[in-house]
């Protein structure tokens, strides 16, 4: 009998699963398909406070988020690192009104007429700089656009902006990293494997898993926990068979990559009169990540698809701000996730809280059912902590906090450490180029040096799938980090898929069906 069950492998379910084995608890965690392949890896991937949540005073879930971007960053420096945002200004710039903040400046300053004066926006800033208590992080500061490069690329009628600080993080490594931790820790991590019955029976939790192929399981746990994202009411209703009134809210968030529309390393924060803000982010070297949208979404969250209006309203956003317009010719790729948020009853997907709700079912005697609603990817790791903390009383037998700064695989070097960690890369590997080096720094940390196995020539990496792709690496993420198709390494694992042909990507796959096959592996990561 296992202690803690979990359903669901996007970032809240690995976390608590990693937190909990990590605390002394027996873990099992059953994903239906890949890790990280709804929600977790639809993110615009930034570890950040929210920024605009300041203007709905939502002052302790922006506190938190800030907090954490240090706490992360340093256990996984490989994965995440600073990034600097630039807030473009000009006093004609018109805001949402159903803020909290509008609402009360249409009250005091009705002259205003929607707009944000310079100093309400640096005010913000001071706030953003100082709530979390930054120290690595370096503060906002205002740009002259006329002469900073920054502005090079964007209409001459701007000409200040603030420049503050958020991190970066490859979201479905993250969630990767998080499941291999948990399961060097002891826990049972379960992919491609279906949850399709969960019942109390005899003081605990009897859950049947039905796996890819078409093997079936059943198992025991004290307590189950339900983080199954944008499908968590499906759990509740249909899975585990209770009625309630609890629910989510599912809110679409579309992005676009397009060709890159500046040269320089820093990010755009772009606000608009809807009361949307959209982001313009330097993406995988060659490309500009722009997202997202705010849409409620009807139907299944796995047909989520980053609509043509979708499309046409982020090019439109963002050419209210570049010099030369950004139009659909420009995109390589769009994605879409669906963000299961808790349903507060709000008037609009945009004002709905981005907040975690953790619920606890269960009467007196009752093994302990908690579902898990909304939360950021930037406070997974408190959400974990919380879920552990409404599920101690049940476990008094397990330890304390401990994930804080902890580093996930491959994260355990310096947060500066990156330059030199592919400096000696190329030392010792030198048919590596730095665009080569760097990606498997970023991907991988110290591991890289495991997938690397003292090569003397790329030759001794075996086959070359292109894009730098080579069966070391591929063996790599087959063995230690769940990947079973092509789609798992090129869009999840990895980003490769923005650079490798459609015979590319045919190649892959047949070779990784082959190699599944001969390996005679099931669709579970840990037996």
């Amino acid at each position: 009998m296992f202690d803690l069950f979990v359903i669901g492998g996007g970032i809240n379910g690995c976390g608590i699963a990693r937190d909990a084995a990590g605390r002394g608890l027996t873990v099992a965690l059953a994903e239906m398909g890949d890790l990280a392949q709804a929600t977790s890896s639809a993110s615009t991937k930034l570890f950040h406070g929210g920024l605009r949540y300041l203007e709905y005073f939502e002052l302790r879930l922006v506190r938190e988020a800030l907090v954490e971007r240090e706490t992360l960053l340093a256990a996984m420096p490989h994965i995440s690192w600073p990034m600097r945002f630039v807030l473009p200004y000009h006093r004609d710039m018109r805001f949402e009104g159903e803020t909290h903040a509008s609402r009360l400046l249409g009250l005091f300053m009705p002259w205003l007429k929607g707009r944000r004066p310079a100093w309400l926006i640096r005010l913000g800033l001071f706030l953003y700089d100082h709530l979390g208590g930054r120290r690595i992080l370096p503060a906002t500061r205002a740009l002259d656009l006329a002469s900073d490069p920054a502005g090079r690329p964007l209409q001459p009628k701007y000409r200040r902006a603030f420049e503050y600080s958020d991190c970066w993080v490859q979201d479905s490594r993250l969630v990767v990293l998080n499941a291999r931790d948990a399961e060097a820790r002891g826990a049972r991590i379960m992919t491609r494997a279906r949850v399709t019955s969960a019942r109390r029976e005899g003081g605990a939790w009897t859950i049947g898993v039905t796996h890819a192929d078409d093997r079936k399981e059943t198992f025991r746990a004290r307590a189950l926990v339900n983080a199954g994202g944008p499908w968590v009411e499906e759990v509740i209703r249909d899975v585990a068979g209770i009625a309630s009134t609890e629910g989510v809210r599912l809110v679409r968030g579309s992005h676009i990559v397009t060709r890159r529309l500046f040269d320089h390393d820093r990010c755009y924060f772009f606000q608009g009169q809807d009361g949307r803000i959209v982001f313009a982010i330097p993406y995988e070297q060659d490309f500009t990540l722009i997202g997202t949208t705010d849409q409620d979404h009807q139907g299944s969250p796995a047909e989520a698809r980053c609509t043509e209006a979708e499309q046409d309203y982020l090019c439109a956003f963002a050419s209210q701000y570049f010099a030369r317009p950004v139009t659909r010719d420009d995109i390589v790729w769009t994605y879409s996730g669906v963000r299961p948020l808790y349903n507060d009853g709000a008037k609009s997907a945009t004002a709905a809280t981005r907040d975690y709700v953790l619920s606890l079912d269960g009467g007196a005697g009752d093994a302990p059912l908690l579902n898990v609603f909304g939360g950021k990817i930037t406070t997974y790791r408190r959400l974990a902590e919380s879920a552990l903390a409404k599920l101690a009383p049940f476990f008094a037998q397990a330890s304390g906090d401990w994930t804080a700064r902890v580093p996930l695989p491959g994260g355990d070097f310096p947060v500066d450490g990156v330059a030199a960690l592919t400096d000696g890369l190329i030392a010792d590997y030198p048919f590596l180029d730095r665009p080569w080096a760097a990606r498997l720094v970023r991907a991988y940390g110290t591991e890289a040096r495991a997938i690397l196995n003292g090569a003397r020539s790329a030759a001794d990496l075996g086959r070359d799938f292109g894009a730098t792709l080579t069966e070391a690496e591929l063996n790599w993420l087959m063995d230690k980090e769940y990947a079973l198709s092509a789609e798992d390494v090129i869009w999840r694992r990895s980003k490769l898929g923005l650079r490798m042909s459609d015979e590319q990507v045919a190649a892959l796959a047949a070779f990784m069906a082959e190699a599944a096959a001969t390996r005679n592996r099931p669709g579970c990561a840990a037996q």
